[in-house]
């Protein structure tokens, strides 16, 4: 994965090839806009098929093992990152036990993450969980501003509001209400504010017990992959998933095993394509498009699953979608 070293001059022999000096800058300018334009649309295919994949395994398959399925998307990851690592593609840090120790405590957390985000998807429509997903910007604004006494601006904190009235008017109007789903997305809100507050101080800490004192977001991949997968095992029998494991028809059948495989496939190309997206672009950019990426999200999800809808929780969705692109701006404008 070599996409970003293409705008590079080349030299041969110490010479500069006179006919690149030439070429109009334009081309230039064609190729990075192409590069992006390639690099965002993979990023917003990729997280939407992810989770449209999985509402399909979860609630049209019927599996209920949601740890078993984020068990197997790991291990999938696990499988791909090692083999990049060995063929050279990619670089990652090796696995020592001063940095697992640093880093258990957040990959608990990610564990957690991904569990009560995949029992929500299984009760709550896709549309909705992308609404209530919002509730996560709140709870990280108001950590940031106690633990890292950071001050967000006033159209930050209206753009807040305007997400948390989105929220209850849209579980309000939900025609396929339920309470369990509800109760699991808004844990999984508070366990991803958690992640994503603890994660900057453990990526500070887990730089100093690297090899090369870096760490770069394949070595995380690994990392957090590679930790969850005991994690999962334990919890897998915790939740007696092991009884359902040997009496489902599901696992007899070759094309749930495609489905399930492509998931993990998704998973890992989240990561990959986020990054490459973020490179060719920057951080106010990705952040509005994986805001804007949320609106076809929803529409598809509605959609493709034939969910009841009513024009007043319609309206709460659009709205909510809506704050969301105006938190993204407000953001944009707090950094400028």
């Amino acid at each position: 994965m070599k996409p970003f070293e293409k705008n590079e001059a080349d030299l041969e022999d110490g010479k500069l090839d006179k006919d690149r000096v030439k070429t109009p800058r334009s081309n230039k300018v064609v190729k990075i806009q192409n590069q992006a334009l390639l690099s965002g649309l993979a990023y917003c295919i990729s997280s939407c098929s992810m989770i449209l994949v999985n509402k399909f395994v979860l609630s049209s398959y019927d599996f209920n093992a949601g740890i078993s399925l984020m068990l197997y998307q790991n291990f999938i990851s696990v499988i791909i990152v090692s083999t990049l690592s060995l063929l050279g593609v990619i670089s990652t840090e090796p696995l020592t036990w001063r940095l697992v120790k640093v880093w258990l405590p957040v990959n608990v957390i990610f564990v957690g993450m991904l569990i009560t985000s995949m029992f929500s998807l299984k009760y709550i429509n896709v549309a909705m969980v992308t609404v209530l997903k919002n509730v996560t910007n709140v709870i990280t604004a108001v950590g940031e501003m106690y633990l890292f006494q950071k001050h967000h601006d006033s159209r930050v904190w209206a753009a807040l509001c305007l997400m948390i009235i989105s929220a209850i008017s849209g579980g309000v109007t939900d025609l396929s209400f339920h309470a369990i789903g509800y109760a699991w997305q808004l844990a999984n809100c508070f366990l991803t504010a958690s992640y994503s507050l603890t994660l900057r101080r453990v990526m500070d800490t887990a730089k100093h017990v690297t090899k090369s004192g870096k760490l770069n977001e394949f070595s995380m991949v690994l990392l957090n992959n590679s930790l969850s997968l005991p994690l999962g095992i334990l919890l897998i029998f915790v939740f007696n998933e092991v009884d359902y494991l040997f009496t489902t028809p599901l696992l007899r059948l070759p094309s749930f095993w495609l489905v399930i495989t492509l998931s993990g496939i998704l998973g890992l190309a989240i990561s990959f394509t986020s990054m490459w997206f973020l490179h060719q672009t920057g951080a106010t950019t990705y952040s509005l498009v994986g805001s804007l990426n949320k609106i076809p999200l929803s529409v598809a999800g509605i959609v493709l699953f034939k969910v009841p809808t009513s024009l007043e929780n319609s309206a709460s969705i659009f709205f909510g979608l809506l704050a969301g692109v105006f938190f993204a701006r407000a953001k944009m404008r707090e950094r400028s």
